[in-house]
C-alpha cells in the first residue's frame, strides 16, 4: 500500500535565483545534448547541472556524479536551495494544452515508502536497463538525494486524497514555473498535520503503479538495500522513502499520449513489399502518398480505437498503409508470446515490435527508433531525417533518412493496472504521460 509522509524538500531560493522558470528542467531521459546545453546557459543554478551535468573541466577522480554533487552541496551552502521547515507535502497543478482544450492535472509531491517489486503493493509497468540504473545509482548515492520525483498512479476514484489537500492550500499563493512547451506548473506547500494525516490514512488503502521514472524507482530501491547491507539503515532512515508524485487514475486531467516509431537501420522498403510481408497477419490497404497524410492515417487510427490497427509510412514510395490485424495475426501473436497475457498481447506496441519487427520483417536488433508522440512531430522528422547525434534516448542519430515510421496507440490506463497486477512488464515505451513533471520543484534529501 502507499504508505506517504512529508519531506523537508530543498527548494530554491528565488530571492537568489530569480525566476523559477529559469532553473527547472524536465527529467534527464527526455533532455538531448543540444537542449542540455540550452538549459546550462539559462541560468548557472539550472538543475541541469544535477541530473545530467556535462562534466565541464573535471579534475582527478572527478567524475559527472561527483560534479554534481559539488554542485548541490555548494548550492546548499549558498543558501541557493533551503531545506522546508516544517516538512511539507506539494500539491502539484500542471496546465497544459492537448487538442485544443485546457487541462490540468492534479497530484501532489510526498515521501512514499520504498517497496520491493513483487513484495507490496506498488507495481512496475515497463522494463528497465541496468545502464540507467548503474547511471542514476551512481548520481543518487553522489548526490544523497532524489532529484527528480517519480510519477506514481492509483485508483481512487473518488480522488479524496487530493481533495483533501487541495482544501488545505487554502488561498496560498503557488510558486509558478513554465516550461519549455509552454506548460505551466504551479506549487502549493500543504504543513497541515492533520491533513497530511487524513490523505495518508486514504493513500495507505490504495495500490501505486509507476507511470514513470521506473529506473529511479529501483535505483532507490538498490540504494535502500546496499544501505541496509552495510548495516547503515535505520529505522526513520529517509532512504527507506522516495520522493513521488502522486496522481489519481480519475484525475480529470490524466492522458496517455502515444508513441510513434520512427526506425532507423532498415534497409529501404517499399509498400507493396511491406503488404507482402504482413499479409500473413494483417489485412492491409494503402491510405495515399505524401508525409501529409499522417495527421489522416493517425485520426482513422484513433477513430477505430483497437490496438491492432497502425499505420506504416514507407520512405522509399512516399506511401501509407494502414495494416488491421486479423485472426492469422492474432494467432501468430499468442504463438510467439505464449506466456504472457490476453492484455499484453493485445498491445500495440508488442505486435509491432514483437510480431512485425521481430518476426515479419526479421529486424530484431535494431537501434532505438526515434519516438514522436504527435504527427507533427512525425512530419517534421520524416522531411528532416535521422540528425546526426544524441537523441534524447541516447541514440545516436544516422544522418540518413528513416525508412519506416509507425502509428500505434498508446497503452490505456486500464491496460497499465491489469498488466502490472499481473506481474508482466510491457515494452519500452508503451506509454507517455503528458505532461512530464519538472525537475526542481522539490528535492528530497536521503542522506
Amino acid at each position: 500500500m502507499a504508505n506517504i509522509q512529508a519531506l523537508p524538500g530543498l527548494r530554491y531560493d528565488l530571492g537568489k535565483i530569480g525566476a523559477l522558470s529559469d532553473v527547472v528542467a524536465p527529467p534527464y531521459d527526455v533532455i538531448n545534448s543540444e537542449f542540455q546545453d540550452q538549459l546550462y546557459e539559462l541560468h548557472p543554478n539550472n538543475v541541469i547541472r544535477l541530473i545530467l551535468n556535462r562534466g565541464d573541466a573535471l579534475t582527478g577522480d572527478e567524475t559527472i556524479y561527483t560534479a554534481a554533487a559539488k554542485e548541490l552541496k555548494q548550492w546548499r551552502r549558498d543558501k541557493i536551495l533551503k531545506e522546508d521547515y516544517p516538512s511539507a507535502v506539494y500539491v502539484y497543478h500542471q496546465t497544459f494544452m492537448n487538442e485544443g482544450e485546457t487541462i490540468t492535472r492534479r497530484g501532489f509531491m510526498s515521501r512514499v515508502l520504498i517497496e520491493p517489486f513483487g513484495e507490496g503493493k506498488i507495481y512496475p509497468h515497463e522494463e528497465t536497463h541496468s545502464k540507467a540504473k548503474e547511471d542514476r545509482f551512481r548520481l543518487m548515492t553522489a548526490c544523497q538525494a532524489n532529484l527528480s520525483p517519480i510519477f506514481g498512479i492509483y485508483p481512487d476514484e473518488s480522488n479524496q486524497a487530493q481533495e483533501i489537500l487541495e482544501a488545505a492550500i487554502d488561498d496560498t499563493t503557488p510558486l509558478q514555473a513554465r516550461d519549455h512547451l509552454g506548460v505551466e506548473h504551479k506549487v502549493w506547500l500543504v504543513t497541515d498535520p492533520a491533513a497530511i494525516a487524513k490523505a495518508a490514512q486514504v493513500m495507505g488503502e490504495q495500490p501505486v503503479y509507476i507511470a514513470d521514472g521506473h529506473h529511479r524507482y529501483e535505483t532507490a530501491c538498490n540504494i535502500q538495500k546496499a544501505k541496509a547491507d552495510a548495516g547503515q539503515l535505520e529505522p526513520n532512515d529517509p532512504a527507506n522513502y522516495v520522493l513521488m508524485m502522486n496522481v489519481s487514475m480519475f484525475d480529470p486531467g490524466m492522458i496517455v499520449l502515444p508513441t510513434h516509431r520512427l526506425f532507423r537501420g532498415l534497409p529501404p522498403i517499399e509498400s507493396n513489399e511491406l503488404i507482402q510481408r504482413l499479409s500473413i497477419g494483417f489485412d492491409c490497404s494503402v491510405v495515399g502518398q505524401g508525409v501529409e497524410l499522417a495527421e489522416q492515417v493517425w485520426q482513422d487510427i484513433e477513430l477505430e480505437d483497437l490496438q491492432s490497427t497502425l499505420g506504416f509510412y514507407c520512405q522509399s514510395d512516399d506511401t501509407w498503409v494502414m495494416a488491421r490485424m486479423n485472426p492469422q495475426g492474432r494467432q501468430l501473436m499468442n504463438e510467439l508470446a505464449p506466456n504472457q497475457s490476453e492484455e499484453w498481447r493485445s498491445l500495440g506496441v508488442a505486435i509491432l515490435h514483437n510480431l512485425i519487427m521481430d518476426k515479419v520483417l526479421d529486424k530484431p536488433d535494431l537501434p532505438s527508433p526515434l519516438y514522436a508522440h504527435s504527427t507533427s512531430e512525425v512530419v517534421e522528422n520524416l522531411n528532416s531525417g535521422d540528425a546526426a547525434g544524441r537523441d534524447a534516448t541516447g541514440q545516436q542519430g544516422s544522418g540518413k533518412p528513416f525508412e519506416l515510421c509507425c502509428l500505434v496507440m498508446p497503452a490505456s490506463l486500464e491496460h497499465v493496472k491489469a498488466i502490472s497486477e499481473a506481474g508482466e512488464r510491457m515494452p519500452a515505451k508503451s506509454t507517455y504521460f503528458y505532461p512530464k513533471m519538472l525537475s526542481g520543484l522539490v528535492i528530497n534529501p536521503i542522506g
